[in-house]
């Protein structure tokens, strides 16, 4: 990954670390996503939030069903100096967290 970025490619993170087939919106996250942020501070995490992709991208299926998902983006994120792992999953949590509620809003 950090060689993708050093190349100048985006990337696609699931900071989960798989598949949510649960109710709820998020799983908790792995430790990727801050480590991440640790070796290349300078890179933007934009958060974004992905509706419908269990339906469009089905667990076990290769071809995406031709279905519409919507993307909401979010803040670019950046670790802080001195920032603990836990608060810096937390607050990437909250920022996708907040994108699910205003892609849930109505209208």
């Amino acid at each position: 990954m950090v060689a993708a970025l050093d190349a100048g490619a985006s990337l696609i993170l699931f900071p989960e670390g798989q598949r949510n087939a649960s109710p709820e919106p998020l799983l908790p996250f792995k430790s990727g996503l801050y480590h991440l942020a640790k070796a290349r501070p300078a890179v933007d995490l934009v958060p974004v939030w992905i509706a419908n992709l269990n339906k469009v991208m089905p667990k076990g299926e290769v071809i995406p069903v031709p279905l519409i998902c919507t993307l909401t983006f979010g803040s670019p994120l950046h670790l802080a100096a001195d920032e603990p792992k836990e608060a810096f999953l937390d607050r990437a949590m909250a920022a996708l967290l907040g994108l699910h509620d205003l892609e849930a809003r109505p209208g």
